[in-house]
């Protein structure tokens, strides 16, 4: 016996409650299949967009910070010379002691030497100089000093700003 003859055979009230059983089945069918999942998909959506969001507004927020902090692309305009800027910025990154002769270099130029110097700390004093003062570094020699980390350099560092004819 099929499901077609089955359903012949009921009397017409039990005939009417199983098409609505089935009607209803496919009702559920059609939700547990379409509706959810969109549904889901939708919230998940939702979710991501609003992550998106508040990591736009706080990367929009600490932007100013991290552009003060790697020097912001530009140089601030510094009316001290060279010399002073140099001997300056030198003694406040530890460097002063390593100074053993500066001489100017053309018009805007200045030769260095520094002897024992960390190299960790001429590094960051040289990208210091370059990213907040533009001065840049036209030539450099650096070679290792006696103790492991210290370096003796001869450097030839110019205005970036007022350096160019």
């Amino acid at each position: 016996m099929n499901v077609r003859q089955w359903v012949e055979e009921l009397a017409p009230r039990e005939r009417r409650l199983v098409y609505l059983a089935g009607v209803l089945v496919a009702i559920a069918a059609v939700y547990l299949i379409v509706v959810l999942p969109l549904q889901g998909m939708s919230s998940r959506g939702v979710a991501r967009v609003d992550k998106k969001a508040a990591d736009l507004a706080w990367m929009q927020q600490v932007a100013p910070q991290v552009m003060a902090a790697a020097g912001g692309g530009s140089a601030v305009a510094s009316s001290e010379s060279l010399v002073v800027l140099v001997d300056r910025t030198g003694r406040e990154s530890g460097l002063g002691s390593s100074v053993r002769d500066q001489s100017p270099s053309g018009e805007h130029g200045l030769r260095l030497r520094l002897e024992g110097a960390s190299f960790d700390v001429l590094v960051a004093w040289l990208a210091s100089l370059q990213q907040q003062h533009g001065v840049t570094v036209e030539a450099a020699t650096i070679d290792a000093a006696s103790a492991p980390g210290l370096v003796n350099a001869s450097l030839t560092l110019a205005h970036g700003a007022s350096g160019s004819p």
